[in-house]
């Protein structure tokens, strides 16, 4: 045998030797460091290259899965993820998403568009990480996060988006807006998919409110709604500036879900606007949900005189009308 031949022997050996060791780590010891630990005993060119493939690899699975995910579920590694692992666990859930971002690509590349979502995105994450969240899906232009702790920190952490939208607006024509829904309750997280091609989700009633709030507040022209569940869970709510704005029935709910307006963002003029007719608008409000349209016309009319750039406000005084049309529609 030659000398070749022997060195190619050795290194075969070598590899098999390191293959069994991966193979028979206990479960304690199956992590980055320990697996490190080994390659580096090898330190030949061709283990010190699997040693860098290995990290880059770990580094890209997270990319793709994040760690906290995992963590949820008790993993230590994605290698350790099987198909139909799951948890039932409460959680506050944020969905944000860019108004109107289908007219906006449309005067775009799709090269230009990429670019563009790349870099709102940019912007937006830290604003989630640094409030103990993680980004669970990005959708498109849009993003959907979970707070594993209180539901304050999804609060802080969609209030932090809209103020860093207005620095990103400085950088970008024509400026942007998005809205916020946020919900907190029981969800299941796991991963669904098949033998060959799987991914991670949550799914639940709570998940699809927090997406139904996060359309509302285009309807309503405002930029961040909370639901009941999420204002019940916040450990102090005056530190926020926030109002009752609706109650609105959803899909497989037998009643309807109070909804609130956090305003902490609004440029100062029209939060305290709001603050200011916050009593005049709680009284109508409840004039308007007990039926007495004149009543409450009279007393929305009072806030957006006092408020012009309210558009609940004005979405209620629309309302009134129509309530009262018909009414007198069917005397």
């Amino acid at each position: 045998m030659s000398q070749e031949e022997r060195s190619r022997e050795d290194l075969l050996h070598e590899i098999e030797q390191l293959h069994w060791e991966v193979k028979h780590l206990t479960r304690e010891r199956r992590d980055l460091s320990a697996l490190v630990a080994i390659l580096m005993d090898h330190s030949d060119e061709v283990t010190t290259r699997h040693v860098q493939d290995l990290l880059k690899l770990t580094t890209a699975y997270e990319r793709f899965v994040p760690r906290e995910f995992l963590q949820l579920l008790g993993k230590a590694n994605i290698a350790d993820v099987s198909l139909g692992d799951q948890i039932q666990k409460e959680m506050t859930i944020l969905f944000a998403d860019i108004v109107n971002f289908t007219s906006l690509s449309e005067k775009m590349t799709p090269a230009e568009t990429f670019r563009f979502i790349n870099v709102f995105l940019s912007y937006m994450e830290p604003c989630v990480r640094k409030n103990h969240g993680f980004i669970d899906k990005y959708i498109g232009d849009g993003i959907m996060a979970l707070f594993n702790n209180t539901a304050d920190n999804a609060v802080r952490a969609g209030i932090a988006m809209l103020k860093t939208v207005q620095e990103f607006n400085q950088h970008v024509t024509p400026a942007i807006n998005i809205g916020i829904g946020i919900n907190t309750g029981l969800l299941m997280l796991g991963t669904i998919g098949d033998e060959h091609r799987m991914d991670s989700t949550v799914i639940s009633d709570a998940v699809n409110l927090a997406a139904r709030l996060e359309k509302l507040t285009r309807e309503y022209g405002i930029t961040l709604l909370i639901s009941h569940d999420t204002f019940a869970q916040l450990q102090q709510p005056e530190q926020y500036f926030i109002r009752k704005i609706d109650q609105v029935k959803v899909k497989g709910k037998s009643e309807a879900i109070t909804v609130y307006e956090v305003f902490d963002a609004d440029p100062p003029n029209l939060r305290n606007g709001k603050l200011e007719t916050a009593e005049m608008f709680a009284t109508a409000l409840d004039l308007y949900e007990t039926r007495k349209f004149r009543d409450a016309t009279e007393l929305f009319f009072n806030c957006i005189n006092h408020n012009p750039g309210d558009t609940v406000v004005k979405n209620y005084l629309e309302k009134c009308y129509n309530s009262r049309f018909q009414i007198l529609q069917e005397l």
